[in-house]
């Protein structure tokens, strides 16, 4: 599953095919992080230490939406076949 793209490798073509479950799922996580930051911001006002919760809560996202961005880059980099 994936599309077909061909690079030069020494002279020679190498195939590689793109990933796209991988792609698919770093979008996923990168909404997700999204998703759980934004509901966290809502909630952080109820919290007896906001500040603290929300450095806590963007390490989280930003961990998950890194994670999701390699996986993205790695999907459209692709394999050799």
């Amino acid at each position: 599953m994936g599309v077909c793209k061909v690079a030069v490798e020494n002279g020679g073509a190498v195939m590689r095919f793109r990933n796209q479950r991988f792609v698919i799922v770093g979008g996923v996580l990168i909404a997700l992080a999204i998703a759980f930051f934004l509901f966290f911001l809502s909630i952080a006002s109820r919290s007896n230490n906001p500040a603290e919760l929300m450095r806590i809560v963007g390490t989280v996202s930003g961990v998950v939406g890194g994670i999701g961005i390699a996986m993205i880059v790695a999907g459209w980099i692709g394999k050799k076949t």
